[in-house]
């Protein structure tokens, strides 16, 4: 099999309000795939529809080939958009805590993240500025050996000096044969680093495909093709 996620004719509402208007995608293995498209269009619901957090109202989801369950939970990692851990813990006791819940967690890796990014240890999350602790869940979920990353808008709330930094943290610690999703409106920054890109807006795929393939036929950057398209 070599999809790593499919949407068939997947509907999700919000009570009367239709956020998803039968999507259909394909995602193949082993790709940088950036999900764009302005806030409030279906972007995160699709990334929960993936971790099983939502269920369609229509249409299938799979991962690998299973509908969302307690399987595809430990071949996907997954970043959210907002930050869930305690305050009360330190970076240790959040590290073990990974270490004790996911068998894939590679503790080595997290701490040569976490000394790669200046995080100390030992600094428990309440003292941490909101940049410190994304970067924190971040390290948690890129330490996983995961067959499919999830990253919902990874890079939104650094200040746009760390976000080189913190996007070469990424690229360096997935794993190649993985996929790696990245949903974000941040196009100018993940542009270089996608294979391919989809274009979601009012809850319907506008635009999928190969990104330098794009380019030619557009004759212009993804990021210039985002602005004009949703005009921001």
């Amino acid at each position: 099999m070599n999809s790593i996620v499919e949407f068939k004719n997947v509907h999700k509402s919000y009570g009367k309000k239709e956020v998803l208007k039968g999507i259909n995608l394909n995602l193949k293995k082993g790709k940088i795939i950036g999900l764009l498209g302005p806030n409030g269009n279906g972007k995160s619901t699709m990334i929960k529809l993936i971790n099983g957090l939502l269920t369609p109202n229509d249409g299938i989801v799979l991962v690998n080939g299973m509908e969302p369950s307690v399987e595809t939970k430990k071949i996907v990692s997954y970043l959210p958009e907002r930050t869930y851990l305690n305050d009360w813990m330190k970076v240790t006791d959040i590290i073990k805590f990974f270490e004790d819940f996911y068998e894939d967690f590679d503790v080595n890796k997290a701490y040569d993240m976490l000394e790669s990014l200046n995080i100390d240890k030992n600094e428990k999350l309440k003292t941490m500025s909101k940049g410190t602790k994304e970067k924190v869940q971040l390290i948690l979920v890129m330490s996983r050996k995961a067959s499919l990353y999830v990253l919902d808008e990874p890079i939104g709330g650094v200040d746009p000096a760390a976000r080189s930094y913190i996007l070469k943290t990424i690229l360096a610690n997935f794993c190649e044969d993985s996929t790696l999703l990245i949903a974000t409106h941040l196009i100018s920054e993940i542009e270089n680093i996608c294979d391919e890109v989809i274009f979601i807006y009012d809850g319907n795929i506008v635009l999928q495909g190969d990104v330098e393939s794009i380019r030619e036929e557009k004759g212009k950057s993804i990021d210039a093709l985002f602005r004009e398209e949703f005009k921001c």
